[in-house]
């Protein structure tokens, strides 16, 4: 048992903190950049570099990389859509399947320019009121965060499993629809008690011109099947 420290009383509150303290001498100063290399084959997002792909993720070559760009964003209770920025990272480690995770975060949002001239009817003042807008922003803010397995099925599907921050997780099936495009629509989604009312969904990613775009819809309990985010984005790895 380690000692208390120096006029803390065995079992005391100021002893447990002084122990844990000295536990974290070694490790206190270090990060997820600092984690030691894993004893087994690492996640590789680059084609040319780490394990092979395996044959049964062929299908979904073009997708591994990592990449990044900006969306837009819509929501039945937006008044108008908003921009966002991500990082997408679709990597493997040689096994029948491809992880993915993708990192967003809301852009700056410009403050609105006020006209003098213009007269504004009182309606429309009430309707701009009562509709929801972002707030002016100066910076990136963080917003959803997503990971997931695509898991190519002998018989020609494509199973995606996507876990969302907010709580909620879709199982998607798809195909491809041609080399560079993939469609997916949701068989199943789970929420938790806080999330959204997610009732299902639909993806639609393809490779155009060597970038990353997709567009999703989104249905709710309140809302039929409709557009939702949707983006473009480079390869910045692979």
């Amino acid at each position: 048992m380690t000692d208390p420290a120096p006029g803390a009383q065995r079992g005391s509150g100021d002893a447990a903190v002084e122990a844990a303290l000295r536990r974290s001498a070694g490790t206190a100063a270090l990060n997820l950049e600092d984690v030691p290399t894993l004893p087994i084959e690492g996640d590789t997002a680059n084609l040319r570099l780490g394990a092979e792909l395996n044959p049964a993720c062929h299908v979904l070559l073009p997708l591994v990389g990592v990449w990044r760009g900006e969306g837009e964003w819509n929501y039945p209770t937006l008044d108008v859509p908003r921009r966002y920025g991500q990082q997408i990272t679709i990597s493997h480690d040689g096994r029948e399947f491809l992880r993915h995770e993708a990192i967003t975060w809301l852009l700056p949002v410009p403050a609105p320019v006020a006209d003098g001239d213009d007269e504004t009817a009182a309606g429309d003042v009430a309707a701009a009121e009562s509709a929801e807008k972002p707030e002016p922003a100066d910076r990136p803010e963080p917003a959803a965060r997503e990971v997931g397995w695509w898991r190519p099925q002998p018989d020609g599907t494509i199973e995606l499993v996507i876990a969302h921050s907010e709580g909620v997780v879709e199982l998607f099936y798809g195909t491809s629809r041609t080399l560079t495009s993939w469609t997916f629509g949701s068989d199943a989604v789970i929420r938790t008690a806080s999330a959204p009312e997610v009732t299902g969904a639909s993806r639609l990613y393809g490779i155009v011109d060597g970038k990353l775009a997709y567009v999703e819809e989104r249905a709710t309990a309140e809302h039929e099947l409709q557009p939702h985010t949707s983006a473009l984005l480079e390869r910045i790895i692979g």
